[in-house]
């Protein structure tokens, strides 16, 4: 593996770490929970950088049909309800937690494929789905703090990441990269999220949220929306060098870093049976990613 790659797979798990930590800083330390303009901020900056570094060819972006746009547009509605729910569920999970349940959107995967595409699974990554679910299962059982809207959040969560996961593949033949699908992701969710704000409460209860003048909410928000953009562009340039299971593997690493570092830095309360659905389902993710990497030998 040369040497560029180490470092694009270096930069891809610091900004993972600083865009989760960031993030759960704003929704959860600052308790600004309006997913609408939180997530409409994070989509809006990353379109308008987007297509800033297109037009100045730093990265590349081919012209988008009107039929590929209106072909991908479920996909983007899944993105939209991913990142609204996901924000949603993280204000309110420790981080550990909230990749816990994330990692059974797996199953979500294949069960859509099983039942829909017809697709057969190789019984390792059966087995390494059904240590994930184990744990998504069990998790609440022994969370200290039970927040059961925290929960049903984090199930539409990870229902729309296992349906985008699919979708990606099933879309294939449109021919989009992934810069533009994610142009079009974040373009669908500016307009979405806009439209959303006040419907919700979010446009006029913001208006109260104490900190709304406060530099460190400033300095959040702009952190997290500059943090996401770039790791959306060491995600494309990791997987432009990369199999897809080493992705995989960079992926792994960067959430245990995560999920390692952040009882020291924000407030958790957890216990031994908890820990242990948070490593089984880790053990899972593992699991899978070498199934997948047995599958390209």
């Amino acid at each position: 593996m040369p040497w560029t790659t180490y470092i694009s797979g270096l930069a891809f798990s610091s900004a993972f770490v600083f865009s989760c930590f960031t993030n759960k800083f704003v929704l959860s330390v600052l308790k600004f929970t309006y997913p609408t303009l939180f997530q409409g901020w994070q989509t809006f900056i990353g379109a308008v950088l987007l297509l800033f570094f297109g037009k100045l060819g730093w990265v590349k972006l081919n012209h988008i049909t009107k039929s590929a746009a209106l072909s991908w547009l479920p996909a983007s509605l899944l993105f939209v309800g991913n990142i609204y729910a996901g924000s949603r569920a993280l204000s309110r999970l420790d981080i550990p937690f909230f990749y816990t349940l994330q990692n059974s959107s797996h199953v979500v995967s294949y069960i859509i494929l099983k039942v829909v595409h017809k697709e057969k699974m190789q019984r390792l990554k059966f087995i390494s789905v059904c240590l994930m679910l184990l744990s998504a299962i069990s998790l609440p059982v022994y969370d200290p703090q039970l927040d059961h809207s925290g929960y049903l959040w984090a199930i539409g969560h990870l229902l729309c990441i296992g349906a985008y996961r699919v979708s990606r593949v099933h879309y294939k033949s449109i021919n989009l990269s992934d810069l533009e699908q994610q142009c079009l992701n974040y373009l669908c969710s500016v307009l979405l999220l806009a439209f959303a704000a006040h419907p919700t409460g979010d446009l006029l209860g913001v208006l109260e949220f104490p900190l709304l003048q406060s530099h460190t909410f400033h300095c959040g928000c702009c952190a997290s929306a500059l943090l996401q953009f770039l790791l959306l562009l060491a995600t494309v340039k990791l997987k432009s060098g990369l199999s897809f299971e080493y992705f995989g593997v960079w992926t792994l690493l960067s959430k245990v870093t995560t999920m390692s570092l952040s009882p020291f830095i924000f407030n958790m309360v957890t216990n031994a049976p908890s820990l242990i659905c948070v490593v089984v389902s880790h053990v899972g993710e593992a699991l899978l990613v070498y199934a997948e990497r047995e599958t390209q030998l």
